[in-house]
């Protein structure tokens, strides 16, 4: 498959941003020990992994507006829609659960990964909808 100009951008941000957010991770988990004080210091490492998720978000809208051709946009919109969607429900369901059982807690840290498996549900709802997944 050949990838158009702005899918080659996308695919080099991502993988920027994949860096960077794997070796925040790392860095985080190594200093700071589960439970650490809420210091400056902590809470400025701790949210290092959440720059580079705004980071992913950034590289995503920035494909979008990349994007020239508007069925390919359609597509990877969808995709994000479905995701959204998928996301928000899971997360506010939980929480009513969560409110009036005694199910486990969820932390919020799980609402972006889901987002983002929700992006390979919605280009399986591409598939079935329109016979074409979209980009990559």
């Amino acid at each position: 498959m050949t990838m158009n100009p702005a899918q080659r951008r996308y695919l080099g941000r991502m993988v920027v941003v994949s860096v960077t957010y794997v070796a925040a991770i790392f860095l985080a988990g190594s200093l700071l020990p589960k439970g650490s004080p809420a210091t400056p210091l902590s809470v400025a490492i701790a949210l290092l992994p959440g720059l580079a998720v705004f980071g992913f978000i950034w590289a995503i809208g920035r494909y979008f507006s990349e994007l020239t051709d508007e069925y390919l946009r359609l597509l990877e919109i969808r995709k994000a829609l479905v995701a959204t969607a998928l996301a928000l429900g899971v997360a506010s369901s939980w929480g009513i659960l969560e409110i009036y059982t005694d199910v486990p807690r969820l932390p919020v840290f799980w609402v972006f990964p889901i987002w983002c498996f929700g992006l390979g549900v919605g280009a399986a709802v591409n598939k079935l909808t329109f016979g074409d997944g979209g980009c990559a």
